[in-house]
């Protein structure tokens, strides 16, 4: 069976359509018909911690996709930039692993890098600076220890004043650096690689040091949705 890759869903109560076809997509394309589905990052729009298990829609998805693990489907994880505080309360309700990222391993024979793939866009130097101060485990302890409250309210005014941010840089910026990515390449010695984040999907050929790499970057679930699979005879992007 093959193994399944999605990423940048942003899930929330605000988008249920998305969130349906997310929910369709487990039933139909991954119960019983994959050996693996890889969650590269930004499951959610955002996550405060694993309290945010207690609201209802948050709930569902960790119930659909343990429904997904109980069916021998194997379900894998990766921290994106809006979910970083996913836990193990969550991988514990959900029956997800999480992924370090990066995570290199063999797929069906291929020697594949996995990433979010926010740290290949190294044009854009505040958002970098950004990320580092939140996976500070100093700063996730004293983040963590605050009221549920006071951390929704900073979550969602993260997330407006990032949406703000975004229209005053250039797509070039939000988009990886090709010198990122071949140095990536040749550090994880020449892997195909799959990535989200950028919400450009496509399927790019990279020549590195006379080594020819495949590089997949996954779509996003904002107007619709879509995945990658893979299996013995190569990956496929597919909507859903």
């Amino acid at each position: 069976m093959p193994v399944l890759f999605i990423s940048d869903l942003h899930l929330c109560e605000a988008r249920p359509a998305i969130a349906a076809l997310f929910f369709d997509f487990l039933a139909s394309r991954v119960l019983g018909k994959a050996e693996e589905l890889v969650i590269l990052g930004d499951l959610f729009e955002y996550w405060i911690g694993d309290e945010d298990l207690d609201l209802a829609f948050n709930r569902a998805v960790a119930d659909g996709i343990r429904r997904v693990a109980d069916g021998g489907t194997r379900v894998s994880l990766m921290h994106g930039n809006r979910d970083f505080l996913l836990g193990a309360r969550f991988c514990e309700a959900s029956g997800a692993a999480l992924l370090p990222d990066p995570t290199a391993r063999e797929l069906f024979g291929a020697a594949t890098l996995l990433m979010h793939g926010d740290t290949l866009c190294t044009d854009d130097t505040a958002y970098l600076q950004f990320r580092a101060m939140v996976r500070d485990p100093a700063w996730q302890r004293a983040f963590l220890a605050q009221p549920v409250a006071a951390r929704r309210r900073q979550a969602e005014d993260a997330r407006g004043r990032s949406e703000s941010e975004k229209q005053a840089k250039s797509a070039e910026i939000m988009d990886v650096n090709p010198a990122a990515v071949e140095n990536v390449l040749r550090a994880h010695g020449y892997p195909r690689l799959i990535h989200g984040h950028t919400h450009r999907p496509a399927r790019h050929a990279h020549l590195v040091d006379a080594h020819a790499c495949e590089r997949w970057v996954l779509p996003d679930w904002y107007e619709t949705g879509g995945y990658l699979e893979c299996d013995a005879a190569g990956c496929r992007a597919l909507a859903v």
